[in-house]
Protein backbone atom coordinates (compact mmCIF):
# COMPACT_ATOMS: atom_id res chain seq x y z
CA UNK A 1 0.00 0.00 0.00
CA UNK A 2 1.30 3.28 -0.92
CA UNK A 3 0.67 6.73 0.67
CA UNK A 4 1.09 9.80 -0.82
CA UNK A 5 1.15 13.25 0.86
CA UNK A 6 0.09 15.84 -1.85
CA UNK A 7 0.13 20.06 -1.43
CA UNK A 8 -0.44 19.91 2.53
CA UNK A 9 -1.03 22.80 4.33
CA UNK A 10 -2.06 23.50 8.47
CA UNK A 11 -2.21 26.02 10.50
CA UNK A 12 -3.43 25.89 14.40
CA UNK A 13 -5.21 29.83 14.77
CA UNK A 14 -2.66 32.09 12.86
CA UNK A 15 0.48 29.65 13.62
CA UNK A 16 1.82 27.57 10.00
CA UNK A 17 2.67 23.99 11.14
CA UNK A 18 2.88 22.07 7.82
CA UNK A 19 3.67 24.12 4.69
CA UNK A 20 3.20 22.79 0.96
CA UNK A 21 4.01 19.12 2.11
CA UNK A 22 4.65 16.42 -0.27
CA UNK A 23 5.48 13.08 0.47
CA UNK A 24 5.72 9.08 -0.87
CA UNK A 25 6.17 6.18 0.96
CA UNK A 26 6.36 3.36 -1.51
CA UNK A 27 4.22 -0.13 -0.75
CA UNK A 28 6.18 -2.46 1.76
CA UNK A 29 8.83 0.66 2.69
CA UNK A 30 9.83 2.06 5.86
CA UNK A 31 10.11 5.74 6.00
CA UNK A 32 11.30 7.81 8.91
CA UNK A 33 9.76 11.21 9.53
CA UNK A 34 12.99 12.85 10.98
CA UNK A 35 13.22 16.57 12.50
CA UNK A 36 13.35 18.84 15.85
CA UNK A 37 10.39 19.22 18.25
CA UNK A 38 8.20 21.57 16.64
CA UNK A 39 8.92 20.83 13.18
CA UNK A 40 5.43 19.96 12.14
CA UNK A 41 6.15 15.98 11.81
CA UNK A 42 3.89 14.90 14.47
CA UNK A 43 1.03 16.94 12.70
CA UNK A 44 1.91 15.30 9.52
CA UNK A 45 1.79 11.62 11.26
CA UNK A 46 -1.55 12.77 12.90
CA UNK A 47 -3.28 14.10 9.43
CA UNK A 48 -1.81 10.85 7.42
CA UNK A 49 -3.43 8.98 9.93
CA UNK A 50 -6.82 11.20 10.14
CA UNK A 51 -6.28 12.47 14.06
CA UNK A 52 -5.95 15.84 12.70
CA UNK A 53 -7.75 17.18 8.92
CA UNK A 54 -5.39 19.38 7.24
CA UNK A 55 -6.70 23.14 5.52
CA UNK A 56 -5.66 22.07 2.28
CA UNK A 57 -3.65 19.22 0.12
CA UNK A 58 -4.41 15.25 -0.02
CA UNK A 59 -3.80 12.38 1.59
CA UNK A 60 -4.01 9.36 -0.60
CA UNK A 61 -3.75 5.49 0.18
CA UNK A 62 -2.91 3.36 -2.87
CA UNK A 63 -5.51 4.89 -5.38
CA UNK A 64 -8.13 6.03 -2.28
CA UNK A 65 -8.32 9.55 -1.51
CA UNK A 66 -8.74 9.23 2.09
CA UNK A 67 -7.77 12.95 2.74
CA UNK A 68 -11.50 13.20 5.02
CA UNK A 69 -11.92 9.43 5.76
CA UNK A 70 -12.21 9.20 9.83
CA UNK A 71 -9.60 6.70 11.53
CA UNK A 72 -11.46 4.06 11.08
CA UNK A 73 -12.42 3.78 7.41
CA UNK A 74 -8.17 4.24 6.52
CA UNK A 75 -7.67 0.99 8.17
CA UNK A 76 -4.08 1.38 10.16
CA UNK A 77 -2.05 1.08 13.01
CA UNK A 78 -0.92 3.97 15.35
CA UNK A 79 1.95 3.19 17.91
CA UNK A 80 2.23 5.84 20.04
CA UNK A 81 5.55 6.73 22.39
CA UNK A 82 3.37 6.25 25.42
CA UNK A 83 2.31 2.91 24.45
CA UNK A 84 -1.50 4.02 25.46
CA UNK A 85 -2.44 0.24 26.92
CA UNK A 86 -5.44 -0.70 28.82
CA UNK A 87 -3.94 -1.15 33.24
CA UNK A 88 -6.92 -3.32 33.28
CA UNK A 89 -6.79 -6.05 30.61
CA UNK A 90 -4.04 -8.24 30.60
CA UNK A 91 -1.65 -8.69 27.66
CA UNK A 92 -3.90 -11.22 25.76
CA UNK A 93 -6.90 -8.80 25.70
CA UNK A 94 -5.17 -5.60 25.02
CA UNK A 95 -4.21 -6.78 21.58
CA UNK A 96 -7.65 -8.51 21.49
CA UNK A 97 -9.31 -5.36 22.09
CA UNK A 98 -9.56 -4.00 18.41
CA UNK A 99 -11.13 -6.85 17.32
CA UNK A 100 -13.05 -7.57 19.73
CA UNK A 101 -14.72 -4.00 19.32
CA UNK A 102 -15.60 -4.77 15.43
CA UNK A 103 -19.19 -4.41 14.68
CA UNK A 104 -20.74 -8.11 14.82
CA UNK A 105 -20.92 -8.33 11.26
CA UNK A 106 -16.90 -7.94 10.80
CA UNK A 107 -15.63 -9.19 14.43
CA UNK A 108 -14.02 -12.95 13.83
CA UNK A 109 -15.00 -15.35 15.82
CA UNK A 110 -13.69 -16.09 19.28
CA UNK A 111 -11.60 -18.68 18.29
CA UNK A 112 -10.48 -17.07 15.66
CA UNK A 113 -8.73 -13.79 17.75
CA UNK A 114 -7.45 -16.40 20.05
CA UNK A 115 -6.05 -17.39 17.05
CA UNK A 116 -4.57 -14.37 15.77
CA UNK A 117 -3.30 -12.71 19.09
CA UNK A 118 -0.99 -15.36 20.02
CA UNK A 119 0.24 -15.61 16.58
CA UNK A 120 1.30 -11.87 17.23
CA UNK A 121 2.21 -13.08 20.74
CA UNK A 122 4.91 -15.19 19.56
CA UNK A 123 5.95 -13.11 16.41
CA UNK A 124 6.54 -10.02 19.38
CA UNK A 125 8.39 -13.05 21.59
CA UNK A 126 5.70 -12.45 24.56
CA UNK A 127 3.34 -15.57 24.51
CA UNK A 128 4.38 -16.28 27.78
CA UNK A 129 3.38 -12.66 29.20
CA UNK A 130 -0.15 -12.95 27.65
CA UNK A 131 -1.61 -13.14 31.21
CA UNK A 132 -0.09 -10.49 32.23
CA UNK A 133 -1.08 -7.30 32.72
CA UNK A 134 1.02 -4.23 31.47
CA UNK A 135 2.28 -3.37 35.25
CA UNK A 136 4.27 -6.03 34.91
CA UNK A 137 6.06 -6.11 32.49
CA UNK A 138 8.98 -3.84 31.36
CA UNK A 139 8.92 -0.63 29.08
CA UNK A 140 10.66 -3.13 25.81
CA UNK A 141 7.69 -5.06 26.52
CA UNK A 142 5.12 -2.56 26.96
CA UNK A 143 6.07 -1.14 23.17
CA UNK A 144 6.07 -4.38 21.66
CA UNK A 145 2.20 -5.14 23.15
CA UNK A 146 1.42 -1.99 21.92
CA UNK A 147 2.93 -3.04 18.52
CA UNK A 148 1.27 -6.21 18.39
CA UNK A 149 -1.95 -4.34 19.22
CA UNK A 150 -1.49 -1.93 16.31
CA UNK A 151 -1.14 -5.25 14.15
CA UNK A 152 -3.94 -7.41 15.54
CA UNK A 153 -6.21 -5.38 12.78
CA UNK A 154 -4.26 -6.06 10.10
CA UNK A 155 -3.97 -2.21 9.01
CA UNK A 156 -2.74 -1.28 5.39
CA UNK A 157 -0.46 1.28 7.06
CA UNK A 158 1.45 1.23 9.83
CA UNK A 159 2.21 4.93 11.63
CA UNK A 160 4.11 5.07 14.78
CA UNK A 161 4.79 8.40 16.63
CA UNK A 162 8.50 7.92 18.61
CA UNK A 163 7.83 4.66 19.41
CA UNK A 164 10.92 4.14 21.72
CA UNK A 165 11.13 7.61 23.13
CA UNK A 166 10.21 7.25 26.42
CA UNK A 167 13.15 4.09 26.61
CA UNK A 168 16.57 4.00 28.17
CA UNK A 169 19.51 3.57 25.20
CA UNK A 170 20.18 0.37 25.53
CA UNK A 171 16.50 -0.90 25.26
CA UNK A 172 15.93 1.49 21.91
CA UNK A 173 19.12 0.15 20.32
CA UNK A 174 17.61 -3.79 21.01
CA UNK A 175 14.40 -3.09 19.82
CA UNK A 176 15.41 -0.92 17.03
CA UNK A 177 17.16 -4.21 15.91
CA UNK A 178 13.98 -6.25 16.58
CA UNK A 179 11.45 -3.91 14.61
CA UNK A 180 13.93 -3.98 11.20
CA UNK A 181 13.78 -7.60 11.31
CA UNK A 182 10.27 -7.63 12.19
CA UNK A 183 9.00 -5.30 9.28
CA UNK A 184 11.57 -7.01 6.70
CA UNK A 185 9.32 -10.07 7.30
CA UNK A 186 6.02 -8.44 7.11
CA UNK A 187 6.75 -6.13 4.76
CA UNK A 188 3.71 -3.46 5.81
CA UNK A 189 4.01 0.29 4.80
CA UNK A 190 5.53 1.49 7.74
CA UNK A 191 5.75 5.61 8.61
CA UNK A 192 7.60 6.52 11.61
CA UNK A 193 7.77 10.32 13.55
CA UNK A 194 11.54 10.56 15.30
CA UNK A 195 13.95 13.36 16.66
CA UNK A 196 17.04 10.61 17.39
CA UNK A 197 19.14 10.57 13.89
CA UNK A 198 20.67 7.34 14.96
CA UNK A 199 17.64 5.88 15.09
CA UNK A 200 16.22 6.81 11.52
CA UNK A 201 19.17 6.41 9.84
CA UNK A 202 19.86 2.89 11.39
CA UNK A 203 16.20 1.76 10.50
CA UNK A 204 14.69 3.42 7.95
CA UNK A 205 14.57 2.49 4.21
CA UNK A 206 14.51 6.12 3.41
CA UNK A 207 14.61 9.49 5.59
CA UNK A 208 12.53 12.60 5.29
CA UNK A 209 13.78 15.25 6.98
CA UNK A 210 11.74 18.36 8.29
CA UNK A 211 12.26 21.85 9.48
CA UNK A 212 9.70 24.29 9.96
CA UNK A 213 6.96 22.82 8.92
CA UNK A 214 8.42 21.22 5.40
CA UNK A 215 9.90 18.03 4.09
CA UNK A 216 13.50 19.26 3.03
CA UNK A 217 15.35 16.08 1.51
CA UNK A 218 14.12 12.66 0.89
CA UNK A 219 16.32 9.75 0.50
CA UNK A 220 18.31 6.92 1.52
CA UNK A 221 20.21 6.94 4.93
CA UNK A 222 23.25 6.73 3.16
CA UNK A 223 22.46 9.53 0.52
CA UNK A 224 20.70 12.20 3.10
CA UNK A 225 23.99 12.17 5.14
CA UNK A 226 26.55 12.24 3.00
CA UNK A 227 25.24 14.34 0.38
CA UNK A 228 22.93 16.85 2.18
CA UNK A 229 20.97 18.97 -0.48
CA UNK A 230 20.47 21.81 2.56
CA UNK A 231 22.07 23.69 4.97
CA UNK A 232 20.21 22.20 7.87
CA UNK A 233 20.57 18.78 6.95
CA UNK A 234 23.97 19.14 7.43
CA UNK A 235 23.81 20.57 11.01
CA UNK A 236 21.13 18.33 12.11
CA UNK A 237 22.82 15.12 10.73
CA UNK A 238 25.33 14.95 12.59
CA UNK A 239 28.37 17.59 13.91
CA UNK A 240 29.91 20.19 10.60
CA UNK A 241 32.00 22.34 10.59
CA UNK A 242 30.80 26.16 9.21
CA UNK A 243 33.31 28.41 7.55
CA UNK A 244 32.54 31.77 6.02
CA UNK A 245 34.45 33.39 2.54
CA UNK A 246 34.04 33.94 -0.99
CA UNK A 247 32.82 32.37 -4.12
CA UNK A 248 34.97 34.13 -6.96
CA UNK A 249 35.94 32.47 -10.07
CA UNK A 250 34.92 29.18 -9.76
CA UNK A 251 36.72 28.78 -6.40
CA UNK A 252 36.05 29.04 -2.49
CA UNK A 253 38.05 31.26 -0.47
CA UNK A 254 38.08 31.02 3.46
CA UNK A 255 41.29 31.87 5.69
CA UNK A 256 44.11 31.69 3.11
CA UNK A 257 42.14 28.44 1.67
CA UNK A 258 41.64 28.50 -1.94
CA UNK A 259 39.72 25.46 -3.72
CA UNK A 260 38.44 25.24 -6.60
CA UNK A 261 34.39 23.15 -6.32
CA UNK A 262 33.39 21.63 -9.03
CA UNK A 263 29.79 22.17 -10.03
CA UNK A 264 29.20 24.64 -7.82
CA UNK A 265 25.75 26.52 -8.33
CA UNK A 266 26.00 29.76 -6.43
CA UNK A 267 26.37 33.39 -7.22
CA UNK A 268 29.43 34.83 -6.24
CA UNK A 269 30.16 36.84 -3.83
CA UNK A 270 29.60 35.70 0.42
CA UNK A 271 29.10 32.12 0.99
CA UNK A 272 28.86 29.02 3.91
CA UNK A 273 31.27 26.33 3.48
CA UNK A 274 30.51 23.06 5.21
CA UNK A 275 32.47 20.14 5.90
CA UNK A 276 31.62 17.43 8.47
CA UNK A 277 34.68 16.41 10.60
CA UNK A 278 35.44 12.74 9.04
CA UNK A 279 36.18 14.37 6.32
CA UNK A 280 38.91 16.61 7.50
CA UNK A 281 42.09 14.87 7.98
CA UNK A 282 45.22 16.40 9.86
CA UNK A 283 48.50 16.53 9.00
CA UNK A 284 51.84 17.56 10.66
CA UNK A 285 53.46 20.10 8.04
CA UNK A 286 51.47 21.21 4.89
CA UNK A 287 51.51 19.33 1.85
CA UNK A 288 50.15 21.67 -1.05
CA UNK A 289 47.76 24.63 -0.73
CA UNK A 290 44.65 22.53 -0.36
CA UNK A 291 44.48 23.00 3.36
CA UNK A 292 44.77 25.49 6.14
CA UNK A 293 47.18 25.92 9.42
CA UNK A 294 45.33 25.27 13.09
CA UNK A 295 46.77 25.00 16.76
CA UNK A 296 45.79 21.92 18.67
CA UNK A 297 43.31 22.49 21.79
CA UNK A 298 41.60 19.48 22.98
CA UNK A 299 41.89 15.89 21.93
CA UNK A 300 39.04 13.41 22.98
CA UNK A 301 40.73 9.51 22.19
CA UNK A 302 37.44 7.35 23.61
CA UNK A 303 35.05 6.17 21.36
CA UNK A 304 35.52 4.51 18.03
CA UNK A 305 36.97 8.10 16.29
CA UNK A 306 39.16 9.93 17.82
CA UNK A 307 37.63 13.77 18.28
CA UNK A 308 40.34 16.51 17.90
CA UNK A 309 39.55 20.57 18.38
CA UNK A 310 41.47 22.92 16.76
CA UNK A 311 41.73 26.49 16.35
CA UNK A 312 42.76 28.02 12.62
CA UNK A 313 45.63 30.49 12.08
CA UNK A 314 42.49 32.98 11.71
CA UNK A 315 40.94 32.09 15.04
CA UNK A 316 37.76 29.95 14.18
CA UNK A 317 37.38 26.72 15.91
CA UNK A 318 37.44 23.75 13.59
CA UNK A 319 36.39 19.99 14.86
CA UNK A 320 38.09 16.62 12.78
CA UNK A 321 37.15 13.32 13.83
CA UNK A 322 40.22 10.43 12.82
CA UNK A 323 40.24 6.96 12.98
CA UNK A 324 42.40 5.55 15.72
CA UNK A 325 45.03 4.36 13.27
CA UNK A 326 45.55 7.59 11.58
CA UNK A 327 45.56 9.04 15.14
CA UNK A 328 48.41 6.79 16.43
CA UNK A 329 50.68 8.11 14.09
CA UNK A 330 50.42 11.75 14.96
CA UNK A 331 51.92 13.76 17.42
CA UNK A 332 49.08 15.64 18.81
CA UNK A 333 49.41 17.58 22.37
CA UNK A 334 47.88 20.66 23.18
CA UNK A 335 49.16 23.74 21.52
CA UNK A 336 50.55 21.85 18.81
CA UNK A 337 50.76 23.60 14.69
CA UNK A 338 49.41 21.58 12.51
CA UNK A 339 47.88 21.63 8.66
CA UNK A 340 44.30 20.54 8.03
CA UNK A 341 43.57 19.04 4.59
CA UNK A 342 40.92 19.95 3.05
CA UNK A 343 39.00 18.15 -0.20
CA UNK A 344 36.96 20.47 -2.79
CA UNK A 345 34.33 17.31 -2.81
CA UNK A 346 33.68 16.99 0.40
CA UNK A 347 32.35 20.34 1.13
CA UNK A 348 28.88 21.77 0.68
CA UNK A 349 28.82 25.20 -0.49
CA UNK A 350 25.64 27.74 -0.10
CA UNK A 351 24.62 31.04 -0.44
CA UNK A 352 25.98 33.07 2.84
CA UNK A 353 22.14 33.97 3.82
CA UNK A 354 20.96 30.20 3.55
CA UNK A 355 23.56 29.37 6.86
CA UNK A 356 20.42 30.83 8.82
CA UNK A 357 21.14 32.15 12.30
CA UNK A 358 21.44 29.45 15.28
CA UNK A 359 22.52 26.60 13.02
CA UNK A 360 26.13 26.85 14.14
CA UNK A 361 27.64 23.60 16.00
CA UNK A 362 30.50 25.48 17.62
CA UNK A 363 33.02 22.45 18.36
CA UNK A 364 34.66 24.42 21.58
CA UNK A 365 30.94 24.01 23.01
CA UNK A 366 30.48 20.37 21.59
CA UNK A 367 34.01 19.06 23.23
CA UNK A 368 33.58 20.69 26.21
CA UNK A 369 31.06 17.70 27.09
CA UNK A 370 33.63 14.81 26.37
CA UNK A 371 35.58 15.55 29.66
CA UNK A 372 39.37 14.59 30.12
CA UNK A 373 41.34 15.58 26.80
CA UNK A 374 44.69 16.11 26.64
Amino acid sequence: MKIEVRGLYKSFGYLPVLRNVDLEVRPGELVALLGPSGCGKTTLLRIIAGLEFADEGQVIFGQDDVTVRSVRERQLGFVFQHYALFRHMTVFENVAFGLRVRPRAARPPREEIRRRVMELLRLVKLEAQAGHLPSQLSGGQRQRVALARALAVEPRVLLLDEPFGSLDAQVRRALRVWLRRLHDELHLTSLFVTHDQEEALELADRVAVMNAGQVVQVGPPEEVYQRPTHPFVYHFLGNVNLFHGRLADGAVHFGPTSLRVPAVRVPEGPVAIYVRPHLLQIAEEANGDHGFPARVRYVNAAGPTVKVELTTGWGEPVMVELSHERYSGLRLTRDREVFVRVDADNLLVTEAAESGEGLRLGPAEEFRDFGAGI
